[in-house]
């Protein structure tokens, strides 16, 4: 499972279990356009399906 938070990722985990992975906000601060800001912080469909792949790759 992945959880895909774009706010603090805090408490998820008890959501996607041991196996899964959560991808939020590590950050703040952050002023930019919103395409940057996804690409920045890992929000883009490319890198969301990265993250799928390297999930279901592992043993």
């Amino acid at each position: 499972r992945l959880a895909v938070e774009a706010g603090s990722p805090i408490g998820w985990d008890r959501y996607v279990g041991p196996r899964g992975a959560v991808l939020g906000m590590e950050g703040f601060g952050e002023s930019a356009p919103l395409r940057d800001l996804a690409e920045h912080f890992g929000f883009t469909p490319d890198a969301v399906v990265g993250r799928v792949k390297a999930l279901l790759a592992e043993p």
